[in-house]
């Protein structure tokens, strides 16, 4: 029996194939590198991380953090992921450089090649359909946009129209595109968020690509879990010819979590769920039923020994990934197994830290602990072990006039309303303070998710014992950044650069 959410963690817009006995998963990552996880199943509960499809996707700046630009709520949305004639392919849009991008492979784990799609297609879909190739995309307004064989733009004087309108919806239009061929009917899955509702999923179907197209909603429901809709996602089948929608779920500060339902057809017609509902329980098969998975998360540091073909992600376990593009001359995985940070610009806030390395966090409750050597920091410095998000808090040591102390600083946002509102550059608020006798230190955030609680506890070993430092940290899932909540490791100047710190005995902790 299986009992919902699938991966507790933040997992949004996610697409699923099945390819024989193994179904693969493609994930919204923005501005997060290694980019694009592609995660990997074999029942479609349990999953492991299989690869990452781009290691540098725009290699702009703003993506290397240059100044106080960003990509903080941008980077690549909403994957579509498809395997036609032994070829995987992801097509996605960046929403930064509002480009439509192609990544193909023949090996899911091995190198991706890239292309770019002419024009912007905002949450689209791919669907090959005989010797042509469409997009489905758009919000409100859903379009048809027939490609050229070779998927490098529209074909000249081809079906480019809209097929679904919305008209002028109250809350959010439809979008989140995913397009189906299935007993020659096709088949758009879709979702929006009417007004005083919740996020809503939508099917529209017809016997020929260009329509006409009659839907309606086919699922409203939260689980019973905080009002929060499960919408927007991909549906697979099973060997066995069963099928399956994975669809995510707004879960506050953690993220967006991605939830398994049930479906089937109905007259031509496709039902999730049961009731409407989406069920607590409900039995899965697996093609492989004694495959023992990776975890998602890890509390191993780095291998400097392990080989790697990949020049910026050496070492690195698959759970990690950068804040924006990583300076490699920045970081070093040590002999020891252990992560070295060094500054190379002045910045005075943590979301403009470059090589701020990074873990999703858990529902319901989860927490991390690492150990910082802090001796090589100049004045000024800043080493920490943070939760990310656009209303953070961290925990760091930092040095001042040969001394050393710990704080414990916060950022209370008042609005993250908009998406992509990066240029918050100023400082967060130290809240505490404390003269160290030394230049090391254990620090420990633990982060409680559960139920939408979203609170984040700061604490430090001292004579082998866990202290709190201060009071709780209310933390806040907004639009500014777009992603949930992180911890992450990382190193700042705020007067003069070259100095560094050791990370070591990293231990992450998850409580279900």
């Amino acid at each position: 029996m299986f009992i919902n959410p699938l991966i507790k963690s933040d997992y949004p817009d996610p697409d699923v194939i099945r390819v024989d006995d193994t179904y693969y998963m493609a994930s919204t990552t923005m501005y997060f590198f290694p980019g694009c996880a592609i995660l990997r199943s074999y029942d479609l509960v349990n999953w492991e991380i299989a690869s990452y499809v781009f290691d540098s996707l725009d290699n702009s700046p703003q993506e290397r953090l240059e100044r106080e630009l960003s990509t903080y709520g941008g980077g690549m949305w909403a994957p579509c992921l498809r395997y036609h004639e032994g070829t995987f392919y992801v097509v996605f849009v960046s929403h930064f450089s509002q480009t439509t991008y192609l990544f193909t492979t023949k090996d899911v784990t091995g190198k991706w090649e890239k292309h770019v799609i002419e024009g912007y297609y905002h949450d689209c879909s791919l669907l090959f359909d005989g010797d042509r190739r469409f997009l489905v995309s758009g919000n409100t307004q859903i379009w048809l946009t027939e490609l050229k064989p070779d998927l490098s733009g529209p074909i000249p004087n081809g079906i480019n129209k809209v097929i679904i309108d919305e008209g002028a919806p109250e809350g959010l239009g439809y979008e989140g595109s995913h397009i189906y061929k299935i007993n020659g009917k096709y088949y758009i899955f879709l979702i929006h968020w009417p007004k005083n509702s919740m996020r809503t999923e939508a099917v529209f179907v017809s016997d020929n690509i260009e329509g006409p197209y009659e839907g309606k909603d086919i699922l409203c429901d939260d689980r019973g879990y905080c009002g929060q809709g499960v919408a927007q996602g991909g549906i697979v089948d099973t060997p066995g010819g069963k099928w399956y929608a994975v669809m995510f779920q707004d879960s506050g500060a953690v993220g967006r979590i991605p939830v398994l339902v049930p479906m089937h057809f109905e007259n031509d017609f496709p039902v999730f769920g049961v009731g409407g509902k989406v069920p607590a329980r409900f039995e899965v098969a697996s093609t492989r039923p004694y495959y023992r998975y990776e975890p998602v998360y890890t509390s191993e540091f780095f291998d400097p020994n392990v080989p790697s073909d990949d020049p910026l992600h050496p070492a690195l376990m698959k759970p990690w990934q950068w804040n924006h593009l990583p300076q490699k001359e920045l970081w070093e995985a040590t002999s020891e197994g252990n992560l070295k940070l060094k500054t190379g610009k002045l910045c005075l806030n943590l979301t403009h830290a470059v090589n701020c390395l990074t873990q999703r966090t858990m529902l319901p409750k989860c927490e991390a602990e690492v150990r910082i050597d802090a001796s090589r920091l100049k004045d000024g410095d800043i080493a920490g072990l943070c939760l990310l998000q656009g209303c953070y808090g961290y925990l760091g040591i930092t040095k001042e006039a040969g001394y050393y102390y710990l704080i414990k600083v916060v950022r209370n946002k008042t609005d993250g309303s908009k998406i992509g509102e990066g240029r918050d550059y100023m400082p967060g608020e130290i809240v505490e303070k404390l003269k160290l006798s030394s230049s090391s230190i254990t620090l420990c955030l633990k982060a409680n998710f559960d139920k939408m609680a979203d609170v984040l506890s700061f604490y430090y070993l001292k004579e082998g014992k866990y202290v709190k430092l201060g009071d709780n940290h209310k933390l806040r899932f907004g639009l500014d950044h777009f992603t949930g909540a992180r911890f992450g490791m990382f190193v700042l100047s705020t007067r003069t650069t070259g100095g560094e710190a050791v990370f070591s005995e990293f231990q992450y902790r998850y409580y279900d």
